[in-house]
């Protein structure tokens, strides 16, 4: 069984769109699939409980169904910071229940995508962020940088601040949010030049994104990283 964390250079950097398009393309190859969004905010009431946008497409992306509780423990009304919003609720984050919640989900799975909030160094409280949540989970890192103007900055930052958690780096993948982007080749060559991780994919802007898949190459790229390793019987 394998654990990834998706990580973005910040929020609305297409965390989402690549978790589920990873998602697919797992599943096109035969594993069992499921996506983690262990904190979310911004949910709306839906017959009494708390419901996330993110957590519904992960759902239709991936070939698991797991309990609620487990897959998107911690979810918020506010459209706020996650830390905010726990605050706001009375509801400490705790990364021990977040880790034992990813150990259920790897029972029932061969893959688990968990997607973090907003980016690497997002706080989660006032004594931990989201790079604390991925080393507890000891994940390889995929990193989503959303292709837009002032990506290098974000990208470099952040991909420096993954090499330094002591994490695997499984690689990136350019999404492509703004599909009116200046020299959007001239960019990509340049995170190609200077991110020392891989580039695993380029996704291009799609009202649809989320119900497409990622080429089978880029599960190849990261499959070194998978610890039970080839294709599941």
């Amino acid at each position: 069984m394998s654990r990834f964390f998706i990580t973005g250079t910040d929020t609305d950097a297409g965390k989402t769109v690549a978790t589920c398009q990873l998602l697919r393309a797992f599943v096109v190859q035969g594993f069992r699939s499921i996506g983690m969004k262990p904190v979310a905010s911004g949910c709306e009431w839906r017959q009494g409980e708390l419901c996330n946008g993110d957590v519904a497409r992960h759902a239709t992306a991936g070939s698991v169904h797991a309990p609620l509780e487990w897959v998107s423990p911690y979810r918020f009304e506010p459209p706020i910071s996650p830390h905010l919003a726990a605050r706001q609720a009375g509801m400490p984050i705790d990364l021990d229940h977040l880790v034992e919640c990813a150990a259920q989900l790897e029972q029932l799975s061969d893959v688990l995508l968990i997607e973090g909030a907003g980016g690497w160094l997002a706080p989660l409280s006032d004594e931990a962020c989201m790079e604390d949540l991925a080393v507890r989970l000891n994940a390889p890192v995929i990193l989503v940088v959303g292709m837009r103007l002032g990506c290098l900055n974000h990208a470099f930052l952040t991909a420096r601040a993954i090499m330094q958690s002591g994490l695997p780096f499984a690689g990136w993948i350019a999404n492509r949010i703004d599909p009116d982007m200046d020299c959007y080749a001239e960019n990509l060559a340049c995170l190609r030049k200077d991110i020392s991780a891989p580039c695993l994919a380029e996704i291009a802007y799609s009202q649809d994104a989320t119900n497409l898949a990622l080429p089978a190459e880029c599960i190849d790229a990261i499959r070194p990283f998978c610890a039970a390793g080839g294709k599941p019987d």
